[in-house]
């Protein structure tokens, strides 16, 4: 499957490497640049935001995406809602806390199934509260500012550094000569680090491992063929892409011997909340005996809920399927039903990869256990 590749119509050449997905400019008075996914692999354009409501646009209409992104985004959302509230004195601070939290909660409406981004807006809450709670609100406007900037840039390093160790813990599991299939996009453009899924394709590349993978192309917006394959040709990687109904057909031919994704949401019992067709993949690589791995930090564990069947789904614009890009491809008066995410059942989930280590055979007693755990990083 080996094959020369053209470079990319964005980005830089083959093997440099994609560019971060975000990082913040500046300091105090600076800003949160995102790549704007929606128009790779055509153009690249990065956005300057610099106020809560273009980061939640941005969220919404995936400009930036990916679970692990979305709650590194929310971290510096919350510090963007803080510096445009301006205030003097103690008995302001009550006003300005409830600002904040506004924000925030502003921020948690744009999308609903990623856990990161809930988890990210309860961490800086928490962080703020702290601080007023130790001053007594007694502190300054910059003090506070800068206390909540060096929150988000933490949530930021510790989300690369979750991405290194989920990495190095997935590239065990490949052998050299290894074809991987992947869906959707679970790479560095879908976290602050080297990604989840693909994370453990480049730690296993670095290794000296040969791997070459198969993108489906994840219908309707083509998370697979804009962004991974774009992704992985900056990376050197040799990629073949499929349409998502040629994954059975590519599973019964014995060229693939690893099925890796990533997840936007984990239940307690280990099922997986993913991009929309990642349960009909699980259920073929079960059928066609190819193990099939999550990848996830454990931020994306939710212990609140004790089966999928309880994680939210979101429920995306009818017309992103019927005018996909713009371009009508169904008949007028036809309807369409959009979800963005569906449940993979955890009987079907071979392991979970997390910065940890590997939940085998993920179970309600196999992930308290791991997740109990204090080894970390």
């Amino acid at each position: 499957m080996r094959r020369s590749a053209a470079n990319g119509a964005a980005g830089g050449p083959r093997g440099s490497g994609p560019p971060p997905a975000l990082e913040w400019r500046g300091g105090r008075e600076g800003y949160l640049s995102l790549i704007d996914q929606t128009l790779l692999p055509a153009r690249f354009r990065r956005i300057a935001v610099r106020d809560v409501r273009v980061l939640w646009d941005s969220i919404r209409r995936l400009a930036v995406r990916g679970a692990p992104a979305i709650g590194v985004a929310a971290a510096y959302g919350v510090f963007l809602g803080a510096r445009a509230f301006s205030w003097k004195g103690a008995r302001k601070a009550a006003r300005f806390r409830r600002a904040v939290h506004r924000a925030a909660g502003y921020l948690a409406t744009s999308r609903p199934t990623a856990v990161n981004l809930f988890w990210a807006l309860d961490r800086m809450k928490a962080r703020l509260d702290e601080i007023l709670a130790r001053s007594k609100g007694k502190v300054s406007r910059n003090v506070i500012l800068d206390d909540l900037l060096a929150e988000a840039k933490a949530v930021h390093r510790e989300d690369q550094e979750l991405c290194r160790a989920i990495g190095r813990h997935g590239a065990s599991l490949l052998k050299d000569g290894w074809t991987v299939l992947t869906h959707c996009n679970a790479g560095s453009l879908a976290t602050g680090g080297s990604g989840t899924a693909l994370s453990v394709i480049y730690a296993a590349r670095a290794a000296g491992k040969r791997i070459d993978v198969f993108a489906d192309e994840t219908r309707p917006l083509l998370q697979g063929a804009r962004l991974t394959s774009w992704e992985l040709t900056q990376a050197g990687v040799d990629v073949t892409l499929i349409c998502d109904s040629a994954a059975a057909t590519v599973l019964a031919s014995g060229k693939v011997q690893c099925v890796v994704v990533g997840a936007d949401r984990i239940a307690e019992n280990g099922d997986v909340a993913n991009k929309i067709g990642t349960r009909g993949l699980a259920v073929l690589a079960k059928e066609h005996g190819v193990p099939f791995y999550v990848a996830a930090p454990s931020t994306t564990f939710d212990a609140a809920l004790r089966s999928g069947g309880q994680i939210p789904i979101e429920e995306r614009s009818p017309l992103e399927v019927l005018e996909g890009f713009g371009r009508r491809t169904a008949p007028r008066g036809v309807s369409a039903y959009n979800p963005a995410f569906d449940v993979t059942p955890a009987r079907y989930v071979t392991g979970i990869i997390t910065e940890r280590g590997v939940i085998r055979a993920p179970c309600r007693k196999s992930i308290q256990r791991h997740l109990g755990s204090r080894d970390r990083v």
